[in-house]
């Protein structure tokens, strides 16, 4: 039987979506502004996903992942996620023998990251075993701020200088953290990679490539 596996974004969610995000919630307010278009982007494939079953009776299913991180990442300046970026810096700074970098917003917003190969697995897990039309978060259930993820980062980079947080900059969405409990109850997902494991295998895939 076809199976169409439908992937949204944790972008999708309301601003001030209570912590951590249940599904439920998913249309109880407008998401973040700077993602907004994109968030309802991907809300819509909800809406084609759940009326192509109710219509047509096609299997479609929706996963609502949390940013993504792993080897072979974007690490470009101009285009890449936080965590790319933010190795980049490092590491940058750290062979030019620079003694700041600078960093968006003032570090208080919290995210959840989702390692890249936790997040195929989970996708083929669902392809494998679930079969509603209702959407389910993937990610880790894991938080931190952006103020102690960069830390992490300079100290697994061996970046010993200032941080400097240019708060001209936007923060985003304040916080953001899965409830995962609906993965593990539809098609028994749980993230196995630990964060710091993940970071350490990023930055060294990234260091190869240099």
């Amino acid at each position: 039987m076809q199976k169409f596996v439908a992937l949204g974004t944790v972008c999708a969610y309301p601003k001030f979506t209570p912590v951590p995000f249940h599904e439920a919630d998913l249309w109880n307010g407008y998401p973040e502004e700077t993602n907004a278009p994109y968030g309802l982007a991907k809300k819509m494939m909800l809406v084609q996903s759940q009326t192509y079953r109710e219509q047509y009776n096609f299997n479609s299913i929706f996963l609502l992942p949390v940013n993504l991180y792993g080897p072979r990442d974007n690490f470009d300046l101009e285009t890449s996620h936080v965590i790319p970026a933010l190795i980049r810096k490092c590491l940058e700074a750290k062979n030019r023998h620079e003694k700041v970098i600078v960093a968006w917003g003032d570090g208080s917003a919290t995210r959840e990251f989702l390692y890249v190969e936790d997040a195929a697995e989970g996708i083929l897990l669902s392809a494998e075993h679930f079969n509603e039309s209702e959407p389910v978060n993937l990610g880790s259930a894991f938080e931190i701020s952006i103020k102690d993820l960069l830390e992490l980062i300079a100290r697994l980079t061996d970046f010993t200088g200032e941080i400097i947080w240019d708060t001209t900059k936007p923060n985003g969405q304040p916080r953001r953290k899965l409830d995962t409990s609906r993965a593990k109850a539809k098609f028994g997902f749980e993230s196995q990679i630990s964060f710091e494991e993940g970071l350490k295998r990023t930055i060294e895939w990234y260091k190869e490539m240099l």
